[in-house]
């Protein structure tokens, strides 16, 4: 296993309060995209912040959590759409950098085919917090291959890559040059039920290649081999879903 790299980026501040996050969603149209209205996604993000509120009067110490998890108005959570509800690729172009929509790789023309790992198990409902969202800097220049045993080890789970679009949509500065991630919690099954290969990751295009000049400085969403180390992306990954 490679050694773990200091993180060299200043500490991300904890997510927007879930209500602030729902109104976020709900001016991207999010909604729409996932047959809901904007009743249920700010009634949703309400119970789950005076659910969180509860959780914070019986615990002192949840603020240590990291990245604020557990504090009392819903900050530290991520709000997310069910990505049968949401695919990755109709959240993607949402995403925005330097004016520039964000876009999935044309040579991940199946993207939505990428399903989550049989270790993760989504709740069974059309939206849902993640607690602990991390960027797993220190995993830079692991490969996914060796990053999911240790992430595993830690009890975490890796994100998928709508909850990663979604992260990005709240926090926009989770995604900076040279410090961007993976989301090997979706993979794609092959008809033998062997992986694809490809493991997702968003980062920000150089306006190279098929990615053409008019992308550059664009968030993107595209893949990597699962057995290759990149300096560059770290591994997103939470603590749980509910």
């Amino acid at each position: 296993m490679p050694e773990s790299t200091p993180a060299t980026t200043t500490v991300l501040p904890a997510l927007p309060p879930l209500s602030a996050q729902a109104e976020q969603l709900i001016e991207l149209g999010v909604h729409e995209i996932a047959g809901l209205s904007p009743t249920e996604i700010r009634d949703f993000a309400a119970e789950a912040e005076a659910k969180a509120r509860e959780a914070g009067r019986s615990a002192d110490t949840a603020e240590a959590a990291g990245n604020g998890e557990g504090l009392g108005d819903g900050r530290g959570g991520l709000l997310a759409v069910h990505p049968d509800r949401a695919p990755a690729s109709a959240l993607a172009p949402l995403l925005r950098r330097d004016d520039k929509p964000g876009f999935v790789v044309v040579d991940m023309p199946d993207v939505d085919l990428f399903t989550p790992l049989d270790t993760i198990a989504l709740p069974d409902a059309p939206l849902y917090v993640l607690n602990g969202v991390d960027r797993g800097d220190q995993m830079a220049n692991w490969s996914p291959d060796e990053a999911l045993p240790a992430l595993t080890a830690q009890g975490r789970t890796p994100l998928l890559l709508a909850e990663g679009i979604h992260w990005v949509l709240q926090q926009p500065m989770a995604l900076e040059r040279n410090h961007c991630f993976m989301t090997i919690g979706s993979r794609l099954r092959k008809a033998n039920g062997a992986f694809d290969a490809r493991t997702p990751a968003l980062w920000i295009s150089n306006g190279t290649g098929r990615d053409g000049r008019e992308r550059r400085n664009a968030p993107k969403a595209g893949w990597c081999w699962a057995g290759n180390r990149h300096t560059w992306l770290g591994f997103g990954s939470t603590t749980g879903r509910h």
